[in-house]
């Protein structure tokens, strides 16, 4: 099969699409991957063909921007989607004419993050049937509330109507543009109402989170979509100082940035209190040369790789980070900021593998070095090491592939 996959968002966004792509490929199928320029990297390096969508996601998460407001306020929902909406509206029209494009001639679209709205209209256009992908568990249902309000905020009698409310919110803010791209790209009517009923697989793990009891037939719970360990040669400075040493803390936030860059190296410096750490500064904007010479610096560096070589993850809650730290038999310090990251918190701690959260948004070397305190004891490496073995039993993306061939076989 010819397969069109689509997503927008930060590297932790596209980088399990990209393992999904891997898969499909593996399996013999033929993928186009379409995402922000600035997160296909993964992509290309494993030879997947990669398209750039308009955008610039990284120029919206530099300092001063409405998302990097929105991360470095911890901003609520309210002002998280606004910044999203931004950017989805500024770029939808040529968005579908990207995606339109690319899915020329496929079998399928599998869509993901902010496309999803302009992919759905491609698929419609098209004639050809979508599936959609995702992240963070969005489908309603009465065990959780929506990853994107704050946790324990909802009562539990409103927990299905949070999902189906946020879906609402999210809908209605990129609904006029959406309708106004379909008409000028796709010769299409306005559409009303949300897309619901299609098939929906999430690359999450049910041992972090287990499948909701309610959720319908259509929602599919595969396990992480996490890159196939590379071929990779780390460069022999790491190796050494891993080698040097008892295992470090690992320190990184992903594509986080607008922060406080002092005091964010004045607290990391220190809550770790000498110990060695490897920092990765991401899209933090960090200058090494404001830490001392227990930290590493380190670039991109494949997670499978390097986490079970660390005694911990110092880590913002992604879910594509809260996966693999856990995955990795290693206990978390998760440091949220905006998004679904505090529910990924929330998850960790409640599993025992995470103190409670620090807040990412004024950030305190006491209580990082309390959360690490807690990620050093006993029960929580004990407990680590278990949600590990666990989910290395998952083969997340061949659930996903061998669910994508019944769900287009049929």
């Amino acid at each position: 099969m010819k397969l069109a996959v689509a997503t927008y968002g930060t590297e932790g966004d596209t980088r399990p699409l990209a393992a999904l792509c891997i898969a499909l490929r593996a399996a013999g199928h033929e993928t186009c991957l379409l995402a922000d320029a600035n997160t296909l990297g993964s992509a290309r390096a494993a030879g997947i063909p990669a398209t750039p969508l308009s955008g610039d996601i990284r120029g919206a998460l530099a300092p001063g921007q409405a998302l990097a407001t929105a991360v470095d306020r911890k901003g609520g929902f309210s002002q998280t989607a606004r910044a999203l909406a931004d950017i989805a509206n500024a770029n939808v029209m040529n968005w579908m004419q990207e995606i339109r494009d690319a899915a020329a001639g496929s079998d399928a679209l599998i869509l993901s993050g902010l496309a999803a709205f302009a992919g759905f209209s491609v698929a419609e256009a098209l004639d050809i049937p979508v599936i959609g992908t995702g992240l963070i568990p969005i489908t309603p249902t009465q065990a959780f509330a929506s990853p994107f309000l704050a946790p324990g905020a909802v009562p539990r009698p409103l927990r299905r109507f949070s999902h189906q409310a946020v879906n609402g919110l999210l809908w209605r803010a990129f609904r006029t543009t959406t309708n106004a791209a379909r008409e000028h790209v796709l010769s299409l009517p306005p559409r009303k109402r949300l897309w619901t009923g299609h098939p929906m697989l999430y690359g999450i793990s049910p041992a972090l989170l287990p499948r909701p009891r309610d959720w319908p037939d259509n929602a599919r719970m595969c396990g992480q979509w996490e890159l196939p360990v590379p071929a990779w040669t780390p460069p022999p400075a790491l190796e050494e100082f891993l080698a040097a040493g008892e295992p470090p803390v690992y320190i990184g936030f992903g594509s986080m940035a607008g922060f406080d860059r002092a005091r964010l190296a004045q607290a990391m410096i220190e809550a770790t209190a000498g110990r060695r750490v490897v920092f990765h500064p991401g899209w933090s904007g960090v200058d090494a040369g404001m830490l001392p010479d227990n930290f590493f610096i380190v670039g991109d560096t494949p997670h499978p790789w390097l986490f079970p070589r660390t005694a911990m993850a110092v880590h913002h809650g992604g879910s594509g980070t809260s996966h693999s730290a856990s995955r990795a038999g290693v206990p978390s310090v998760v440091v949220p900021f905006a998004g679904d990251q505090p529910f990924w918190a929330a998850q960790l701690h409640r599993l025992g593998v995470a103190d409670a959260p620090v807040n990412g948004r004024r950030l305190e070397a006491r209580a990082l070095g309390r959360a690490i305190a807690f990620a050093d004891r006993a029960d929580t490496r004990a407990r680590a090491a278990e949600l590990g073995r666990q989910m290395a039993a998952e083969d997340g993306a061949g659930e996903a592939v061998a669910a994508i061939e019944q769900l287009l076989s049929t």
